[in-house]
Order: structure tokens, then sequence, then C-alpha cells
């Protein structure tokens, strides 16, 4: 062994044949502990003006289905869009399509739906003021107590025979567009 701290010529080194001496002395690799770190979540404490809100709403018996969704979006100053409905009415009156060519200005028939019929499929948009009113309706399709299946464009009152049920989602900040697009 020499005195001066040079190292022995001798003595086994740890470096590989050929490599510097600087990448000997640091392992290779990412150091120990470095792992990433998880990052927190984000959490959004409000919604944004144009977000979508699900909601299920319960009409009582007896009460009409298309006045409540009505009062509703009036009151809260929101779009409302039915999903989906399910449980049973009574006296319905519906505007079915037209079998035959009609005379401008005038409009479907309405069928007066008498008894009671279980929904099959309800939905539709009840958009509030300043809306106008052709951008609000609903669509049913019912089953009556024989198995005959009708639907149309729900006209006037629909009356709850018993619990109804509907799926619906929640907007505000709707903007009515007249399509096509004007050229400018």
């Amino acid at each position: 062994m020499s005195s001066g701290g040079d190292p022995d010529p001798d003595a086994p080194t740890n470096t590989i044949p050929g490599a510097s001496s600087s990448a000997a002395s640091r392992p290779r690799g990412r150091p120990r502990g470095a792992k990433s770190k998880p990052k927190p979540p984000i959490i959004i404490t409000q919604d944004t003006p144009n977000a979508l809100t699900s909601h299920i709403f319960e009409v009582s018996s007896g009460s009409d289905i298309v006045d409540s969704v009505k009062t509703y979006a009036t009151r809260r100053g929101r779009g409302v869009c039915v999903l989906s409905g399910s449980g049973a009415v009574n006296n319905v009156n519906l505007r079915q399509p037209a079998t035959a060519v009609l005379p401008l200005g005038s409009s479907s028939p309405v069928v007066a739906m008498h008894g009671r019929f279980e929904i099959l499929s309800l939905t539709g948009t009840c958009l509030p003021p300043p809306a106008p009113p052709e951008a609000s309706g609903l669509a049913l399709f019912l089953a009556g107590g024989q198995g005959q299946i009708v639907g149309g464009s729900v006209v006037g009152p629909l009356r709850a025979s018993g619990p109804v049920i509907l799926i619906v989602v929640s907007f505000a900040n709707a903007a009515c567009d007249r399509l096509p697009l004007e050229e400018e």
C-alpha cells in the first residue's frame, strides 16, 4: 500500500473497465424515496352555470305532471329535460301524428283516452320564460288494460293515478337560437 493517498493499483474496484470514475461514484437510476408523490384530488365546490343537474321527481297521485314540471322550471329558472317516467296516469289527451294530409294551418287530431294507463315512456322538455311555449312539450307512450299501446304528444293536463317517478336533468343558461343561422 502506498503512503500518499494514491489508490492501490492491485485493489479491487467497483468500476466497469473503460467507464469513467465519476460514473462509478454515482448510482444509476432515481434516488431512493424519490417516487412520484400523489397529487391531491381536485375538488369542485361549485357547479358551472352550464352544468346538468340530475333529479328524481316524485309526483303525487292526483297531481298534474305537466303543471308540476312547468312550475318547477319557472320557479327555479331552469330548463328541465325529462329522461324517463314510470307509474300510472288516467284520462289523457294525446295529439297523434296525422295519417292524412291536412290543410295548412290545421293541427293533428287530439285523442281523448279515458281510464287508467301505465306509462311506458315519458320524455320531453320544459323551458322557463322567456323561451317560446313551442319549445316545451312531453311525448308519452302508454299501455292500456287490454294490452293496447298508444302514444303521442301530451295536450292539456296529465293526471297521476298513483305516484309517478320522473328521472330528469335540469340546466341553466339555455340559449334559444333560430335555425338556419343567417349569413352575416
